[in-house]
């Protein structure tokens, strides 16, 4: 696992062996993080990373200058081995051992960026109950983003502020915003 950019770029964190991971491969958040240039600067921003695992994307983030950082997980040795790499690195993440949806019903904190990467194995409604609880918990600022990271047998598009979706192999980016503006193209300027 590396960080691919920012003030960490290249650096290569090794989590220990036996943890209940799926980490996002390097292709895949490089893809995820070249969408999220064109509708972000990096710098301050609020990000809630939930089914955290290695912190893997924390640790993107917050490379980044992204900060202050919550990152989520129910796994003990997860949670440890991201306050360890958060010490080593000065990132201002906060790891927290919790069930995502019980972090969600007690959570106060609004985000620029929610970002969730659920177990493949969990079923399609445990998919789009996190992706509901966000947006009735009002935990997404009206001009944030919320991202899922799930397989293609999973499908989210028909879930109410879906924006778009990415394909990258076997993982896809589901991308949900409160406001969608709209593009607005203009082909003459000799009409303007």
């Amino acid at each position: 696992m590396r960080i691919i950019s920012g003030k960490y770029k290249g650096r290569r964190i090794f989590p220990p062996k036996g943890l209940p991971v799926r980490p996002t491969t390097d292709m895949s958040k490089e893809a995820l993080f070249n969408v999220l240039n064109n509708h972000f600067n990096f710098e301050g921003l609020k990000i809630l990373d939930l089914f955290a695992g290695t912190g893997n994307i924390s640790f993107e983030f917050a490379s980044r200058g992204s900060t202050p950082i919550t990152s989520v997980d129910a796994d003990f040795g997860c949670v440890k081995f991201i306050k360890q790499v958060a010490a080593e690195y000065d990132f201002n993440i906060a790891a927290t051992k919790s069930d995502v949806f019980t972090f969600l019903e007690r959570n106060k904190a609004t985000y620029d960026i929610v970002f969730a990467d659920p177990p493949y194995g969990l079923d399609q409604k445990t998919f789009e109950k996190v992706v509901l609880t966000v947006f009735e918990k009002n935990i997404l600022h009206g001009d944030g983003m919320m991202i899922i990271e799930h397989s293609k047998y999973t499908k989210l598009d028909h879930l109410i502020h879906f924006s778009f979706k990415k394909s990258y192999g076997g993982s896809i980016f589901s991308f949900f915003e409160l406001e969608k503006v709209d593009d607005i193209e203009i082909t003459d300027f000799d009409e303007l």
